[in-house]
């Protein structure tokens, strides 16, 4: 069965206040848990936004560490979930009900 990544960059969030937050983690959290219960779930988790980023590089035959991100860019991966769906269809479904929860857009993209 193929997996899909269904993710978000974190500039699709939009700026909303804590309460808004507060009350978008429970719906959240719901939907991920349907996701389990329908024995789709692979991995979900959102990415620390005020934690050290560093880079690995080894094109040139030496991995060289660099902090930060590797190429400078408006946009950053936000969060994500894996989910193990029979089509594309399904994961259509699971995206969407991401982003209603979520309240705002999901990608999603199938794994090879």
């Amino acid at each position: 069965m193929p997996q899909y990544l269904i993710y978000f960059n974190q500039q699709w969030v939009g700026d909303h206040s804590a309460e808004w937050f507060a009350e978008r983690g429970p719906l959240a959290e719901a939907a991920v848990e349907e996701i389990k219960a329908a024995g789709a779930y692979v991995f979900a988790g959102g990415l620390e936004q005020d934690t050290p980023i560093f880079s690995a590089d080894a094109t040139s035959g030496t991995v060289l560490f660099t902090d930060g991100p590797y190429v400078e860019t408006k946009e950053h991966l936000g969060g994500m979930t894996i989910v193990n769906v029979p089509d594309d269809e399904t994961a259509r479904m699971w995206a969407g009900k991401l982003a209603v929860a979520c309240g705002w857009p999901q990608e999603v993209r199938r794994i090879v």
